[in-house]
């Protein structure tokens, strides 16, 4: 598995610091003599160790990360960083330690300082909620190299650093992984960039060190209660975003019901805006037109001020995305009419929005999209897009994660045949669940639905998509959720090569639709 996980990506040309210096930084105990030590990176992995690494020894459910220090040692790390705990254990070692009350507490502020990210850092933009964070953050990064910047970008499908692109492993990297990321963008002479933030990585320290100069907020529903109590208590983790110590400014759309509450609750100041004109906001967003290529939409701000412009995929969430972007980048201090001319001038905003809403099919036969969307709210919008411009049926194919909040699947399933001509259940993650179990459970939500889709249980996904292309005609569109830019299956740990862009082009060459 772990020779299908991309790599950490660091500076090429890192800067020593002294690690005396970083104990004197932070007023730490230490153990062992520093004299002369120098690092020039940080990792939580022996995996990922180079020479010259503070390795961090975190405690963990099952072992300490402390345990490891040999083999941190012998991939080059020059010291450790742990808890009291973690010191004991690694004391036969032989390196010098510092030790911390929380190592993962301390990460951030001490990778930012070995990396030097907090020096004359880039503009940071951080974008949270449940949908619609890796579909801004593209278009954030899209809309800054239209203005002529060398931008960065950190999501949950890739990481870019200017035309440079690596596949992601986690939503946000630790912080360790953040600020080398960064530390490398740096090399690269990238002045702008888009981080996704996911409420796990609020919640795991994942993005401390770092201070964004704007925020946003998309919506908030029903997810990640494997994580969570309850959604009180999700929601509560993406609040420490709009604090004044995480970032400057921020942007909140009131499109969910959660976004008043961010504005309520934000420490800093923050504007509204609002694709929904029963809850209109200081920017509001206007569909004008929407095809299988494209959503174009008028956004108008206070005093008037409006652009109008198109996101390269389907549905009012992408256009309300593409505003909050937009928005972002002038709470930034970008002019609009600036935008507004740099987009005009590429026909719209230009971005390549890996695995959403993304067309596979080509001008012949039924349109086939692969989208990420893994929610009962993802569904529900991607699949009232499709149907606006689909003459036919729409089919939809999806699964359930295994090992991830089963709460949701019900919903799903339901609101899948509420939205769908034809619904065919297939796999997706099983992870170390029961795939046929996750299966039946989404053939009861599924019959939840006032509107009853025809129903197809099929497995495996590559059957599946085979079983969609066959029952389609002309003018049909199949929307396949789940799988998105992932170019693998979990099955029982293991990482399986899988393609659904893949699978659906050859299921579509296959049928005769060239």
């Amino acid at each position: 598995m772990t020779a299908r996980i991309p790599p950490v990506l660091r500076p090429e040309h890192p800067s020593a610091r002294s690690l005396a210096e970083l104990a004197n930084e932070f007023q730490l105990e230490h153990i062992g003599s520093l004299d002369g030590v120098e690092v020039t990176g940080v990792t939580l992995s022996t995996g990922d160790v180079h020479p010259g690494d503070l390795y961090v020894g975190m405690p963990g459910a099952h072992s300490h990360g402390a345990s490891y220090g040999e083999q941190a040692k012998d991939g080059g790390a020059v010291a450790i960083l742990t808890d009291a705990a973690g010191a004991e254990i690694a004391a036969a070692v032989g390196l010098p330690i510092l030790v911390v009350d929380s190592p993962r507490l301390a990460l951030g502020e001490i990778s930012a300082w070995v990396y030097r990210t907090n020096e004359h850092p880039p503009l940071l933009f951080g974008t949270t909620g449940t949908n619609g964070k890796t579909s801004t953050s593209y278009l954030l990064a899209g809309i800054l190299k239209q203005l002529g910047l060398v931008t960065g970008l950190s999501s949950t499908a890739e990481r870019h650093i200017g035309d440079m692109t690596v596949v992601s492993r986690l939503t946000t990297p630790e912080a360790s992984e953040m600020h080398a990321l960064l530390a490398r963008m740096r090399e690269s002479e990238v002045r702008a960039v888009a981080i996704e933030v996911s409420a796990q990585a609020l919640s795991r320290n994942r993005v401390d060190g770092l201070h964004f100069d704007v925020v946003g907020f998309t919506n908030l529903s029903h997810d990640h209660l494997d994580d969570y109590a309850d959604m009180e208590e999700y929601f509560q983790a993406k609040l420490p975003l709009f604090h004044a110590d995480r970032a400057s400014r921020g942007v909140v759309s009131l499109d969910s019901p959660y976004g008043k509450r961010v504005v309520e609750e934000s420490h800093i100041p923050v504007t509204t805006i609002s694709a929904n004109p029963d809850e209109p906001g200081e920017w509001n967003v206007h569909i004008e037109a929407a095809n299988a290529a494209y959503t174009e939409f008028t956004l108008t701000g206070p005093e008037g001020r409006s652009i109008t412009t198109r996101v390269p995929v389907i549905g009012w969430h992408m256009a309300a995305n593409g505003a909050l972007a937009i928005v972002m980048l002038v709470e930034a201090g970008f002019e609009l009419e600036a935008i507004g001319h740099a987009l005009e001038a590429a026909g719209g905003i230009d971005a390549y929005l890996p695995g959403r809403t993304e067309r596979v099919s080509g001008d012949r036969g039924p349109a086939v999209f692969v989208d990420f969307g893994h929610s009962p709210d993802a569904f529900l919008n991607t699949l009232a897009a499709v149907r606006v411009f689909t003459e036919g049926r729409v089919i939809m194919v999806f699964g359930a994660d295994g090992d991830r909040d089963a709460s949701k699947r019900h919903e799903m399933a339901r609101v899948a045949s509420e939205g769908s001509d034809i619904l065919v259940i297939t796999d997706h993650h099983p992870r170390f669940e029961n795939a046929e179990s996750i299966r039946a459970t989404l053939v009861e939500g599924a019959a939840l639905a006032e509107h009853q889709a025809e129903l197809h249980e099929v497995s495996p996904p590559e059957r599946a998509i085979r079983v969609a292309v066959g029952l389609a005609r002309e003018g049909d569109s199949i929307l396949w959720a789940g799988p998105g830019h992932q170019d693998y299956r979990d099955i029982e740990g293991v990482r399986t090569p899988y393609s659904a862009r893949g699978e659906a082009r050859q299921a579509l060459v296959e049928a005769g639709w060239a």
